[in-house]
């Protein structure tokens, strides 16, 4: 009981702040360069490839200059694979069964890849969803453009990232990033936790194209948080983190995007001119992200809160559609997501993690 008590109270826990100021900064600038350049130009529908982009910013926050470098190439590598395989099914219109075939298969590819070079924020999540967001929405421009526009965009975020250096010339000889062992142990360890994200992935996806909502790629990057945890406690809470904070994101999307007197429309009619709605929807998702990165590593949830309007205001950019049914479906496959990965991460263990669950710790019979 006394463990369960603390894993509640770990619920709401905010870690401590290490430079998040900072690490938030470098990313809501690296975000909004390229948005703001495309709200010039009159191109607010292509946000969701230069934003995907940015979001390379949020690799190797901590690290030494030379080694965020590496880590953040690492990181865009993850991100420009999931919005080239998005864009090629878009352009195709390859949806449903298909997009749940393709993003469970590199889902389970991206778990190798991330395992393998330690990415952090662990795992293949983000290439996930930048594979699902583009694939989702109508490429109104050539590959090429929205692939050139995502990479740009990774590039510049890079660059703000060694930014620091310039000004420091900090830079630590001899300085390296830990690798696991290759052992066959490992082997398995990576197969078994790829096969996970296949299996949690693959069945959210299956559930959001049976529910028929539209959106089964949210079920399945919902699907994948849970088993980005370090162990069964700190996945379980991944995942009820998810769900809570996208509700509460959803309640900020809300307010946004429906025509309501109580919304930011009644109290701003200007939001109705498409001009006008597309600048502050544009402003938002970079006032968003610098809020999520603030949160990221200090409490889960609290970073889905700004995170979810992130997402849906992008897909509103580049693929306007009722309101109602943007929020609805958003929760819906959300909750679906989240507790299918729950269920896996609880039912499918990494080889070498306990048998019994850590959640609940009952005492032990004289002679068991």
């Amino acid at each position: 009981m006394k463990q369960v008590v603390e894993q509640v109270r770990a619920l709401h826990r905010l870690e401590p702040a290490s430079g998040d100021h900072l690490a938030a900064l470098r990313v809501a600038i690296s975000v909004a360069v390229p948005s703001l350049l495309l709200l010039a130009a009159g191109r607010t529908d292509l946000m969701i490839y230069a934003v995907f982009g940015a979001l390379t910013g949020m690799y190797g926050r901590s690290e030494p200059h030379q080694l965020r470098l590496r880590h953040q190439g690492q990181g865009a590598l993850v991100l420009l694979s999931g919005v080239a395989v998005g864009v090629t099914l878009s352009i195709n219109h390859i949806h449903s069964w298909w997009l749940v075939a393709v993003e469970a298969t590199l889902a389970g590819v991206g778990s190798v890849y991330a395992d393998r070079v330690r990415l952090k924020p662990n795992g293949p999540f983000f290439g996930i969803l930048a594979l699902g967001a583009c694939a989702s929405v109508p490429t109104v421009v050539p590959w090429y453009a929205a692939m050139a526009i995502a990479c740009a965009s990774s590039v510049f975020s890079i660059l703000i990232g060694f930014s620091g250096w310039v000004r420091s010339r900090a830079w630590e000889p001899g300085a390296t990033r830990s690798k696991p062992s290759r052992s066959s142990a490992r082997h398995r360890e990576l197969s078994v936790h790829a096969a996970r994200y296949v299996l949690a992935v693959g069945a959210a996806g299956t559930a959001g194209v049976i529910s028929g909502t539209g959106h089964p790629h949210w079920a399945m990057a919902a699907a994948a948080v849970p088993l980005a945890g370090a162990d069964l406690p700190s996945s379980v809470r991944r995942g009820v983190h998810r769900i809570v904070g996208t509700f509460v994101g959803l309640a900020v999307t809300a307010v946004v995007l429906l025509p309501e007197p109580w919304a930011l429309a009644g109290l701003y009619p200007a939001l109705q001119e498409p001009a006008h709605r597309a600048a502050v929807l544009a402003l938002l998702v970079i006032l968003f992200q610098f809020a999520t990165e603030l949160f990221m590593t200090r409490h889960y949830g609290l970073a889905m809160v700004w995170f979810t309007p992130v997402i849906l205001l992008m897909t509103q950019l580049a693929s306007p559609i009722e309101p109602r049914v943007l929020i609805l479906e958003r929760a819906v496959e959300t909750l679906v997501g989240a507790l299918l990965g729950i269920l896996v991460v609880v039912t499918v263990r990494r080889p070498g993690s306990r048998t019994r669950i850590p959640l609940l710790r009952l005492p032990r019979r004289p002679g068991h």
